[in-house]
C-alpha cells in the first residue's frame, strides 16, 4: 500500500478546478518519480501474466490513454501496479486542444465530462518524454502509444496524420493505437464508418508492415471505439479489422450519450462523458465484438472500471484486459491493486 492514502488527498484536489487538478497531479508525479518520493504512492505490481498480440504483459489492469497526453509520468503511474501504461493521444503537430473550461466532474454518478480535444505538445516532444521512462518498462511494463489526428487537419487527409504518428511512435512503442473515436475532434468519429475505416486501416497497415520490417520485431497495432454504436456498426467494424488484420481493439471510448446522468449538475457540458455511466455501454460494445470475432481474438475493455465487480465485468462481457482513467481519479491507486486481484482471482477467460 502506499504511503500516502489517496483519501487524505482527493478531497484537496477535489476542490480545485478539474483541470487544475488534473495538471498539478501530473506536474507532482512528473517531478517525483524515479526518486524516494515515489514512495508516497507506488504498491507492489500484482503478478497475473497473460501473453497478448505477442506482448507479456506482467497483469492484465493497464491506464487508459488520455490521462498522461505527452508521456510524461510513465514511470511514476507505472509504480501504482499497472501492468501496461497507455499514453496519448498524440498528434503530429502540438495543439491547445478546446477552450477552458472542458473538464467537468460529476460525483453523484462518479464520473467526468471532458472536451480537451487532443490537447498535446506534438509528436517530437511526446517521443522524447516516452524515451525518458526507464523503470517501468525495465520492471516488465507494457507501454502503448496512442495517436491521433490534429484538429486543423480536414477529415479527409486524416490518413496523413496517422501515418505521421505511427512512423513517429512506432520505434518506441510495445504497440500502437489508433484513435478514431474521440468525440472532441470534429468528424474524427467518422473515420469508424466502413469506407473511411477501410481505407485508412488499409494505409496504416501496409505502412505498419514496412516499419516491422525495418525494425526487425513486430509492433501490435490497435484500433480503438466507440461506445455509441449500433450491433450493425460495430459489425461492419469487426469484419474491417480482421480484413487488414489488424492485432486488437480497444473499446471504448467516452459517450456522448447523457440518459445515466440526466438533471444531474453539468451533464448538459458537451464532450465525452466517461466512469460509472459508460460501463454498461462499453460491455454491450466488448460483447458483440467478441460475439464478431472469435474467442482468440484480442479486445481490451475500458469503461466504468471502478472496483473489483466492474472489472470482472469487463473480463466476463469478453475483454482479455482492462484499463482505468476514471476510476482512478475517483479511488486512487488502491483501484489498480483491486483490480488486478480481483482478475488474477477470476482466471484466464473463458
Amino acid at each position: 500500500m502506499s504511503l500516502m492514502p489517496y483519501a487524505l488527498t482527493r478531497p484537496f484536489l477535489f476542490g480545485l478546478d478539474a483541470e487544475a487538478a488534473h495538471d498539478l497531479t501530473l506536474n507532482s508525479i512528473a517531478r517525483l518519480q524515479n526518486t524516494p518520493a515515489q514512495c508516497l504512492w507506488a504498491q507492489p505490481r500484482v503478478a497475473d501474466p497473460l501473453t497478448l498480440a505477442g506482448l507479456a504483459f506482467p497483469n492484465r489492469v493497464g491506464l487508459a490513454a488520455g490521462l498522461d497526453k505527452n508521456g510524461r509520468c510513465i514511470d511514476g503511474f507505472g509504480a501504482m501496479g499497472f501492468g501496461f501504461i497507455e499514453v496519448g493521444t498524440v498528434t503530429p503537430k502540438g495543439q491547445p486542444g478546446n477552450p477552458k473550461p472542458r473538464i467537468f466532474r460529476l460525483p453523484e454518478r462518479q464520473a467526468l465530462i471532458n472536451r480537451l480535444g487532443f490537447n498535446n505538445d506534438g509528436l517530437a516532444a511526446f517521443v522524447a518524454n516516452v524515451q525518458r521512462a526507464r523503470s517501468f518498462r525495465a520492471g516488465g511494463g507494457i507501454v502503448g502509444l496512442n495517436i491521433g489526428k490534429n484538429a486543423t487537419t480536414p477529415i479527409e487527409r486524416a490518413a496523413d496524420d496517422y501515418l505521421l504518428g505511427l512512423a513517429g511512435v512506432h520505434p518506441h512503442a510495445d504497440y500502437v493505437t489508433v484513435n478514431i473515436s474521440s468525440p472532441n475532434t470534429a468528424n474524427l468519429r467518422a473515420l469508424q464508418s466502413d469506407e473511411a475505416l477501410d481505407a485508412l486501416l488499409s494505409a496504416l497497415r501496409a505502412r505498419q508492415d514496412e516499419l516491422d520490417a525495418a525494425a526487425g520485431r513486430r509492433v501490435p497495432m490497435f484500433v480503438k471505439i466507440a461506445p455509441d454504436l449500433d450491433e450493425a456498426q460495430v459489425g461492419v467494424i469487426a469484419a474491417t479489422l480482421v480484413r487488414h488484420r489488424i492485432d486488437g481493439v480497444i473499446a471504448t471510448n467516452t459517450t456522448i450519450a447523457r440518459d445515466a446522468v440526466r438533471g444531474l449538475p453539468l451533464a448538459d457540458e458537451t464532450g465525452g462523458l466517461s466512469g460509472t455511466p459508460v460501463l454498461q455501454a462499453s460491455n454491450r460494445v466488448i460483447r458483440l465484438l467478441r460475439a464478431a470475432l472469435g474467442p482468440a481474438y484480442p479486445i481490451v475493455g475500458v469503461g466504468g472500471v471502478m472496483d473489483a465487480d466492474s472489472a470482472r465485468s469487463k473480463l466476463e462481457a469478453g475483454a482479455d484486459l482492462v484499463q482505468l482513467y476514471t476510476g482512478l481519479i475517483y479511488r486512487g491507486p488502491a483501484l489498480v491493486t483491486e483490480a488486478a486481484r480481483a482478475l488474477a482471482a477470476l482466471g484466464p477467460r473463458a
